[in-house]
């Protein structure tokens, strides 16, 4: 085993969660650090540091030593979308963050109140255009993932809807179980109980490909090819950090996501186990990033 391994971890390893407990990401990071702990044989400390879509804590760990000690379990909010959305941003993502390990993907699902007549994104289009601005649509807030996959699909369509924005998923998913508005993006493991149930109906998912979760909800992408909306979840260290850390960092992140109950437990959630590294999750960050920057220029969504 090289050399690195065994002098990383000498001590406990902190994992900034940029949201609040109990979302997606706060679940997964404390699932591999139950595995890590073992791993390693060194606590693993999840520690949930809020605020501004996700960039306070993205912010702590840009500026933490980069000794590999504090790293950042992070999505596209506080990665590739908030540059774009801030005149002055306190931290250069690209350059003060090091990507690690590529996770998982999850993409989200199409919903809409059932009193409405949309049950498939045609549907959706014909009404749109039939009557600008009749339709609203709920977000978790501006800049959101939710928000610009609506804004993208509105682009590519043509069409004008109002958006509504919250201060988070959890009370926009209310309003649209009460038909306050009347469709939205929505976390797909969170969706499809309310889905079964009736309370709303899936006519579409965000990404390329259909998902196993909701058999027989076809993708956006079946109507306009060139959508493709998926949420990430990804390891960042401080930028700096050595090289051998970084390796061994990903080796071990790697071996988490590939054990069978890893796999079983997160394909439940909604989410594909991607494994890979920081080669390819630059790649991902740096065509992500350019899309989000067109899309909020398009749209014309204000910086703060």
């Amino acid at each position: 085993m090289p050399a690195y391994a065994q002098k990383y971890p000498a001590k406990p390893v902190r994992v900034v969660v940029p949201y609040a407990p109990g979302g997606p990401l706060d679940d997964v990071a404390r699932y591999l650090a139950q595995k890590l702990n073992v791993r390693w044989g060194q606590a693993v400390l999840v520690d949930n540091r809020g605020g501004s879509g996700g960039a306070v804590g993205a912010e702590l760990v840009a500026k933490a030593p980069p000794d590999g000690y504090t790293l950042l379990l992070g999505n596209g909010g506080p990665i590739t979308v908030y540059p774009h959305l801030r005149k002055k941003p306190v931290y250069d993502p690209e350059r003060a963050l090091e990507p690690v390990t590529w996770l998982v993907t999850s993409p989200m699902v199409l919903v809409v109140h059932p009193s409405t007549p949309i049950r498939s994104v045609r549907d959706l289009m014909s009404i749109a255009r039939s009557r600008p601005n009749s339709l609203t649509y709920a977000s978790a807030g501006v800049g959101n993932l939710q928000h610009l996959s609506m804004e993208l699909l509105q682009a590519l369509a043509g069409i004008k809807m109002v958006h509504v924005p919250y201060k988070g998923a959890a009370p926009a998913f209310v309003d649209l179980l009460s038909g306050q508005v009347d469709l939205m993006f929505a976390n797909i493991v969170g969706a499809l109980p309310q889905v079964k149930a009736g309370k709303m109906r899936a006519i579409a998912v965000s990404s390329a490909k259909p998902s196993t979760v909701v058999p027989g909800v076809p993708s956006v992408a079946t109507v306009y090819p060139q959508f493709d909306m998926t949420a990430w979840m990804g390891i960042f260290a401080p930028a700096g950090t050595p090289k051998d850390v970084i390796g061994a960092i990903n080796q071990d992140f790697l071996w988490a996501l590939m054990l069978p109950e890893s796999k079983q437990r997160l394909t439940e959630q909604g989410a594909e186990v991607v494994a890979e590294g920081p080669g390819e999750l630059a790649a991902v960050l740096k065509k992500e990033s350019a899309l989000f920057a067109k899309i909020i220029k398009t749209a014309g969504v204000p910086q703060e």
